[in-house]
């Protein structure tokens, strides 16, 4: 008869086996290929991402239940997927891990159950949540149970949208229904020569439409984030990839309850010179906006989302005296920084997140309007255009404008206008604020005396210096309250720091509704 005491080692014994085992995925051979392909495993991508010592697992033990086509024979704790919650620069989030070495990752109902339970505790704790994703998809022996399953996550991906950060790390295949849950999501990464995204794989098309194309020149990193726009973040390797998602996590709040944590700044002097030597006084040359951003962001605090999509519009986070801030600027080295179908995109989407999370929006303005053609209109500018002027006039946090030059028709009433709720409105003495540009009035407004002249482009030489003068600045625009003051662009980034001192504690009342329909 064996001690009380031996039975407890005994099954103490039995837990730490069936532990190890579980830490083990789908086994020795199956971590080797993992890691021959060059890829992490689940649980080495739970390391990189959270603090040291933090991480607590959940439901290791849970398998799945089916019994048909051999899988009553292939049972592994845990299913497939790593969840639990951690801290990252000591604040707590929730995750799930695919593991690819199990089932190829792929999602059948304990899998998506346990997915699931995390993405719950995250909204009830008010604490980020994080998918590092490396599936082949649903698992097909599972049947109908693994398609509810992937209704459970996107159903939780949309209940919990606005109300805690939800960000999707694509580490592998991502294919068929499991895209949609990133694309729920807030932020997507993805890592070069390691991710893929598509609802068809290649040969699916191939066999479809008989067309030939590689996983990645399909699907790749490259293809999301600098052609269909549908990630945000890209890196060369799994670590510099998770090593970005934990930068991103020191801009963000918990959830829509709080604000971003303010980073101890001190600086003995605000005042930037350098600001009147970046913007040409020609105001057909370009320049980059991001010498502007760099000039009225703390040091090295810029981050930018979705830099290789939609250049003309630049779009990222940064500190201003420590504060997170939403940057939305116009490029004007890239299609002179007007507007198009996938930069309003891109803009209204930033925007609306921004809102979503108590983080004011400074817009830095340098736009000659929607940028004109036939494939724009047949591509829904006009669509596009107005999410643009929806996100601004919903958001409620703090909204600032500086126009920096030019600030022309539509775009400018777009572009976090008085008009449609922008709290202050600054304008550079050199701005320019018309129905449209100059030259384009002048030859609209005064084309008969142009035409009649003895000397045409003298005579449209004067009337563009007389429009300029009598429209294109920015004092008409001040009379009249749309602009609350012309500042030097050295003191460009004082106004800024009053600005967001004064609008710390704006509160704002809507009209009770159910949710607005915004024009998609």
């Amino acid at each position: 008869m064996t001690s009380p005491l031996a039975d407890i080692y005994e099954k103490m014994n039995e837990l730490y086996l069936l532990r190890q085992k579980g830490e083990l995925g789908g086994g020795d051979e199956q971590l080797a290929r993992q890691q021959a392909k060059g890829k992490l495993t689940a649980r080495e991508r739970i390391k990189l991402l959270v603090d040291a010592d933090t991480f607590v697992e959940l439901n290791p033990f849970m398998e799945h239940r089916s019994q048909d086509f051999g899988l009553e024979q292939q049972k592994i704790s845990g299913d497939g997927v790593v969840t639990g919650y951690g801290k990252v620069n000591g604040r707590p989030i929730f995750l799930f891990s695919q593991d690819f070495t199990c089932f190829g990752g792929a999602l059948g109902e304990m899998h998506a159950k346990k997915i699931a339970h995390v993405m719950d505790l995250a909204a009830d704790n008010g604490a980020p949540f994080i998918g590092l994703n490396d599936s082949g998809g649903a698992r097909i022996q599972e049947g109908v149970m693994a398609l509810d399953g992937y209704g459970q996550i996107f159903k939780r991906n949309v209940m919990y949208s606005g109300v805690i950060p939800q960000i999707s790390v694509i580490l592998g295949p991502c294919a068929g229904g499991a895209v949609y849950s990133p694309a729920l999501t807030d932020f997507v990464f993805m890592a070069e020569k390691i991710s893929q995204m598509f609802i068809t794989g290649p040969k699916v098309i191939e066999a479809v439409t008989g067309e030939k194309i590689s996983a990645d020149d399909l699907g790749g990193a490259y293809v999301h984030n600098y052609i269909s726009g549908n990630a945000h973040f890209c890196g060369e390797t799994e670590a510099e990839v998770i090593e970005q998602v934990r930068t991103l996590l020191g801009y963000l709040p918990q959830n829509h309850m709080e604000k971003p944590v303010i980073v101890p700044y001190h600086h003995a002097d605000e005042f930037r010179p350098q600001l009147t030597k970046i913007i040409p006084s020609d105001c057909t040359r370009t320049y980059d906006v991001k010498a502007v951003i760099h000039e009225i962001a703390d040091e090295q605090s810029f981050f930018e989302v979705q830099c290789g999509f939609a250049k003309n519009m630049v779009v990222g986070f940064a500190r201003i005296k420590g504060e997170t801030v939403g940057l939305v600027c116009n490029q004007p080295k890239v299609m002179a920084g007007s507007l198009d179908h996938d930069s309003s995109d891109k803009a209204a989407r930033f925007i609306r997140f921004c809102d979503s999370f108590n983080i004011p929006i400074i817009t830095l303005e340098d736009v000659t309007g929607f940028f004109p053609g036939v494939k724009q209109e047949h591509s829904g500018i006009i669509r596009h255009g107005a999410k643009i002027l929806y996100a601004y006039a919903e958001a409620t946090v703090p909204k600032i404008t500086v126009i920096l030059r030019k600030a022309y028709g539509g775009a400018y009433v777009a572009l976090n206008s008085k008009s449609i709720g922008a709290d202050l409105v600054f304008a550079w003495p050199n701005a320019e604020v018309a129905v449209m540009g100059p030259q384009g009035a002048a030859n609209i407004i005064f084309s008969k005396e142009i035409n009649e002249s003895d000397n045409p482009e003298k005579t449209k030489e004067q009337k563009i210096a007389e429009y300029r003068e009598k429209f294109a600045n920015p004092y008409i625009a001040a009379k009249r309250g749309m602009i609350d003051d012309v500042i030097d662009p050295q003191e460009t980034r004082i106004k800024l720091i009053q600005s967001l001192e004064m609008l710390h504690h704006k509160k704002v009342q809507r009209p009770n509704k159910k949710h607005g329909n915004i024009p998609l």
